[in-house]
């Protein structure tokens, strides 16, 4: 299944991020500054109690 995320801001970004980082196929769909943000080297940071991770490369798109 291939899963489509609109708005990869905080919650987003994390369930997103979650599902990506346990091997699903995710596509983040952003636009303006977290768009650029996914598109650098970083990728997508997420600081958790639960477990810090980084996902790099990401697959992200900006619908304009």
């Amino acid at each position: 299944m291939r899963i489509a995320v609109f708005g990869t801001g905080g919650v987003g970004g994390y369930c997103s991020g979650r599902l990506a980082q346990a091997g699903k196929d995710v596509t983040f769909i952003a636009r303006g500054a977290h768009w650029q943000a996914l598109q650098k080297t970083q990728g997508l940071r997420v600081d958790s109690v639960l477990g810090d991770f980084v996902l790099h490369p990401m697959p992200a798109a900006s619908p304009s």
